[in-house]
């Protein structure tokens, strides 16, 4: 998932932000180890991992849940969302069938939520059978049950041709006739009509209505065994009927958002609020998920990052967690050495933020779709220095490689490009550029680390005769105006970019770093999220082998090649396997941090009736 360097990761996923897969025999997480794992990736008080802060005394319902942040989502569509901040709101106001724990004992584990339980699989792996629960409806007049049929236009939505969801590299084929219906939605229009008459009068194969309306049936491609995991996508949220009126992603349809969560959307002024209320249609009792304690939640998009900060630590009574950012570096060692009890420092299965290099940039010639240049760059870059600006190791510890230690399967430790500032500079004149480059680096003026990473390499790039001119962008407009759209790339407007990525689920985890970001065409935006456009055929050949492995130990060898291919071709400069800062006031309790949405889970968070804002 798509993350947001130095404010949320991922989806994907959470980051935020950004997809996954594999066969089977692959490497998987058992529950014991996914429990581990949790642990292990869960927030903490003061410095050190651990679970959770904040969880003191008897939970109590009420109250208004404040988030303050700089940003918007990227689009205010559960099934289109990619992006850590987006993925926090749906996190509140829809479902999906399986989704993570917001638990301190197995927080980020793959738990049923409108599922009543884990997928029914054939004897062969290629059928699954998943039954939705009863009494869990939509917030409409009158309530109404959610179905297989919303569950199936869903998965339709998100391969729309007016705003595609950017992680379809991860399930593209594994579900039956999922590309076939796709190849064929690419040709309709992009109004909503157009839209949804081909939704309506065309099937995916593999996605179907069981026995009853609360029966999904999928057949796939190829056995998996991360197919829960991989479920927890928001690309797969049921779809009501009344979305046919509007255009995927559009803001006619964000105004008319219909919830299956416990909060409904009562105001969205992109970028500046969001509003929600208790959604009158959910019941408690078919959400194993959320408590949803606070009664509303109002979030703010305006602040600064310092702002923020300074309100949740004075104990402002109408400021109570973070909403798309994070305590800002300068903060951080303060923090850190008080052990202050707010501060959580979360593991995450994220590289962010990471430079990614725009190989179809006109620039100089061409210069960074050749790759001694990109080679010359990563020596030029110098990692150590940016990790200082940011925060220190300790925050953000280095990652020379594309899979960070949290991913299962592959990650193997190594650093093909040492910083060598005068190596670099010599490796730019043989690759005919003796007179060094002028190059444009785009990043996000609102997010402090990224302004201290793109201050720091501009420094550091002088060493090798490196000149570096700065693409301020809004932090809501990163992903959506400039790294998704392929017109931006090739105009050259940016050359490196500072974006960030996080692993959409736990567990095999491998390929959904390298369907998305590293696949070719297969993952070029704005279907996937390889907004380099990097394309290798050996990449890509090495990738389908790691696909096809039949075992953990062949998958893992498999994917370390695949790595290490990337890294030789210069794909992207790795920054950082960060440990996540997030921070909440004294009034916030339950503060369950969660790595998919490297952030508390707003969703069980409960507040001190003697400061609450309101």
């Amino acid at each position: 998932m798509a993350a947001e360097a130095d404010s949320r990761s991922g989806g994907g996923r959470l980051a935020m932000g950004a997809g996954r897969g594999g066969r089977a025999g692959l490497a998987v997480l058992s529950s014991a180890a996914l429990l581990a794992l949790a642990a292990c990736s869960g927030g903490s008080s003061g410095a050190a991992p651990g679970s959770s802060s904040g969880n003191g005394g008897t939970p109590v319902k009420g109250g208004t849940l404040n988030m303050l942040g700089v940003g918007d989502v990227d689009y205010m569509d559960p099934n289109i969302s990619y992006y850590s901040g987006g993925y926090v709101a749906m996190r509140l106001i829809s479902r999906q069938l399986y989704t993570y724990s917001g638990q301190a004992s197995n927080a980020g584990q793959t738990v049923p939520d409108l599922a009543t339980d884990q997928p029914k699989l054939s004897a062969d792996g290629l059928t699954a059978t998943i039954t939705i629960r009863q009494g869990a409806k939509w917030d409409t007049t009158p309530a109404r049950q959610i179905t297989a049929e919303d569950f199936i236009r869903g998965v339709k939505r998100t391969c729309n041709p007016a705003q595609p969801f950017s992680g379809t590299p991860d399930f593209q084929d594994l579900l039956v006739g999922y590309t076939q219906f796709c190849d064929g939605f690419k040709k309709v229009g992009q109004t909503a009509t157009a839209i949804a008459g081909y939704l309506n009068a065309n099937q995916i194969s593999g996605v179907k209505q069981g026995g009853d309306d609360r029966t999904v049936v999928l057949t796939l491609s190829h056995p998996a065994s991360y197919l829960a995991d991989m479920l927890t996508l928001t690309a797969f949220t049921p779809a009501p009927k009344e979305y046919d009126a509007y255009v995927p992603a559009s803001n006619d349809l964000a105004q008319h958002l219909v919830s299956s969560g416990p909060y409904k959307l009562t105001k969205y002024d992109p970028t500046k609020t969001i509003l929600m209320d208790r959604n009158p249609a959910w019941d408690g009792a078919t959400d194993p998920v959320r408590k949803a304690y606070v009664d509303k939640i109002v979030i703010d998009e305006t602040r600064s990052q310092e702002s923020v900060q300074q309100q949740l630590e004075t104990g402002s009574p109408s400021a109570d967690m973070e909403w798309d950012t994070f305590p800002p570096p300068s903060v951080l060692p303060r923090l850190i050495a008080a052990k202050d009890p707010k501060l959580t420092l979360g593991a995450t299965s994220s590289s962010n933020p990471y430079i990614v290099f725009n190989t179809v940039s006109p620039s100089n010639n061409g210069a960074m779709g050749k790759i001694p240049v990109r080679q010359a760059l990563e020596q030029a870059l110098n990692r150590t220095t940016i990790i200082q600006a940011m925060g220190g190791p300790k925050v953000y510890p280095p990652l020379t490689h594309v899979l960070p230690k949290v991913i299962i399967g592959g990650e193997q430790d190594f650093d093909l490009y040492p910083h060598d500032a005068a190596k670099a500079k010599a490796a730019l004149a043989a690759a005919g550029y003796p007179n060094g480059l002028t190059i444009k680096v785009l990043y996000r003026s609102k997010a402090a680390a990224a302004v201290k990473a793109f201050s720091t390499l501009q420094q550091d790039l002088k060493e090798s005769g490196i000149t570096v001119e700065g693409v301020p962008s809004p932090n809501a407009d990163f992903y959506t105006k400039y790294l998704q759209q392929e017109s931006v790339a090739k105009r050259g407007v940016w050359d490196l970019a500072i974006a960030g990525w996080g692993a959409d689920w736990h567990g095999n985890a491998a390929l959904s770093y390298f369907n998305p970001l590293f696949s070719g065409k297969n993952s070029f935006p704005p279907s996937g999220s390889n907004f380099g456009f990097y394309d290798s055929p050996a990449t890509n050949t090495a990738i389908a082998t790691a696909i096809a492995a039949k075992t953990v130990e062949e998958a893992g060898q498999a994917w370390a090649k695949v790595d290490r291919q990337v890294m030789e071709d210069a794909a992207f400069f790795p920054i950082t396997n960060p440990n996540w800062p997030v921070y909440h006031a004294e009034q916030t309790k339950n503060t369950v941090y969660v790595d998919q949405l490297q952030q508390y889970d707003p969703a069980n968070v409960w507040l001190d009736p003697a400061k609450n804002g309101g």
